[in-house]
């Protein structure tokens, strides 16, 4: 198998795909010698043969990853060290941005626009907001009149971290700046569909100074290197973005081998609540921006609407018409006039499709959309269902594609109802003049994230999470450094 490979972007930026196991800050094969097929979804075609790790070379990066915690990371290298190598990362990240967003976009189908305006330099943002956490980690003393009590906050030790593919570099982002901050050495396992710039990124971490061990990758399949990640018993911590089924899995691997720590970040049914008095073409736009965004491929998508039902009938048609517009930019993730790519692989294009008609034969109507965009390619027309009833399976599931639903409620109780009612509960939305309906909806319906007149709002310093199904811990923020420590106390008997 060719170590990397060389090859063009449709904007003519040149990449280079690496294929190989990154272990002990070198590019091996897989033990095994087996490799898996990656594919462009936009075309088709295939971009590469990738090495498939599992439990062999799973054994071989976390021997790497505990001699590199115990004698060259962890307690044993100074914050300011741990900083230094993330701020390189960031900056060497930086310099080839265009590169690693035509990546991104190659692997994931996503727009080119996205990628390089959002992936990108959010994934740098995140490593530089952690890089400068790295010496800011302290515990605390206590007041006793015959000892000295204090507590440290040391690292876990090593990590697991396994990746999902509809922002496979800014989750691996989200994963690396917390755990090396706290001075983790950490194991990443990208999505199958989508590992190559996680790959790519490795070229940086070894010029960017980190020691042997302390970042490593094995692309693979769930089942095999996942779940060895997930059983080992010598990772002391394993974080988790994708599926509640998987989620599950997982967290159950941690209680039949060594307890290991698990922070989950899983799937939503995400409400969006349009109220009487919102200004409608801005309801639209935000409806829009959050069920299309990222080809609806994003576990916060805005999947139910709610609309009051003295304007249910008005937004319906704007928002039909908007979906119908926005058909035509659906293709060539990297035409400047693209608003939606392809979903990421064959097996999403064919679930999507599946509920489109699992909504059909469920008696909800089908106002915009509904059908394959473009000859080739994994191409979904932006959809829209009106009539939808809680108990269908389009209101119930997680689709994760863009198809909206769209449903009517009376009062504010019953807009608060309705939004509660599903087993997620990672984020939620209202659009609405009055500050006071903001508010009650806001801390009334349980999810990790609320947005008020706006939606896929995202900063470095603002922690992430669900409720309910939708995951255990958070992500992002001083919250995040948490899930990657463990508190010892020390008490010192001094004699006056």
């Amino acid at each position: 198998m060719a170590p990397m490979e060389a090859m063009s972007g449709g904007n003519g930026v040149k990449v280079t795909l690496r294929t190989q196991l990154f272990i002990g800050n070198e590019f091996v094969d897989a033990e095994s010698g087996k490799t898996f097929e990656v594919v462009n979804p936009a075309t088709e075609e295939t971009l590469a043969m990738v090495a498939e790790g599992d439990k062999a070379d799973v054994e071989k990066a976390v021997s790497k990853a505990r001699k590199a915690f115990e004698t060259e990371w962890g307690n044993e290298a100074s914050p300011a060290f741990r900083a230094k190598c993330m701020n390189k990362l960031a900056a060497i990240l930086e310099e080839h941005k265009d590169e690693m967003a035509t990546i991104e976009t190659l692997d994931n189908g996503k727009p080119y626009a996205e990628t390089s305006n959002a992936d990108l330099p959010l994934a740098i943002s995140h490593l530089r907001y952690y890089a400068g956490w790295a010496d800011k980690i302290t515990g605390q003393t206590f007041a006793d009149n015959d000892q000295f009590v204090y507590t440290r906050k040391e690292p876990v030790g090593v990590v697991a971290a396994v990746i999902p593919w509809n922002f496979p570099l800014l989750m691996c982002a989200w994963k690396l700046g917390p755990c090396l901050a706290a001075g983790c050495c950490i194991i990443v396992k990208p999505a199958e569909q989508t590992p190559l710039s996680v790959l790519r990124l490795m070229d940086f971490v070894k010029e960017a100074g980190f020691p042997s061990g302390v970042i490593q990758v094995i692309p693979g399949y769930g089942p095999t290197a996942g779940g060895a990640l997930a059983e080992h018993m010598d990772i002391d911590k394993i974080a988790f973005t994708g599926s509640v089924t998987v989620g599950k899995i997982i967290l159950a691997a941690s209680a039949k081998s060594n307890l290991k720590k698990v922070t989950l970040e899983l799937g939503g049914k995400s409400p969006l609540v349009v109220f009487e008095d919102a200004d409608l073409d801005e309801a639209v736009d935000i409806s829009h921006m959050g069920i299309f965004f990222n080809q609806g491929e994003v576990c916060t998508a805005a999947s139910r609407c709610f609309v009051h039902e003295s304007v249910y009938d008005a937004f319906l048609e704007k928002a039909a018409a908007k979906a119908t517009a926005r058909a035509d930019a659906v293709g060539d993730p990297f035409a400047e006039a693209t608003a939606q790519g392809a979903q990421v692989s064959s097996e999403q294009f064919d679930t999507i499709m599946k509920y489109i008609d699992i909504g059909k034969k469920e008696g909800a109507k089908l106002v915009a959309g509904g059908g394959r965009a473009q000859n080739k390619g994994y191409f979904v027309q932006p959809t829209i269902f009106a009539d939808v009833q809680a108990g269908m399976k389009i209101h119930d599931e997680e689709i994760f594609g863009p198809v909206l639903s769209v449903i009517k409620f009376t009062d504010l109780d019953d807009a608060i109802k309705k939004s509660n009612n599903s087993t997620y509960g990672l984020a939620a939305a209202v659009v609405t003049k009055d500050i006071n309906k903001a508010l009650k909806v806001a801390h009334s319906v349980k999810a990790g994230t609320v947005w008020v007149n706006t939606y896929h709002q995202y900063l470095d310093h603002v922690p992430f999470g669900g409720f309910k199904q939708s995951g255990l811990g958070r992500e992002k923020g001083y919250d995040a450094i948490e899930n990657y420590l463990e508190v010892k106390s020390v008490y010192v008997n001094y004699k006056k």
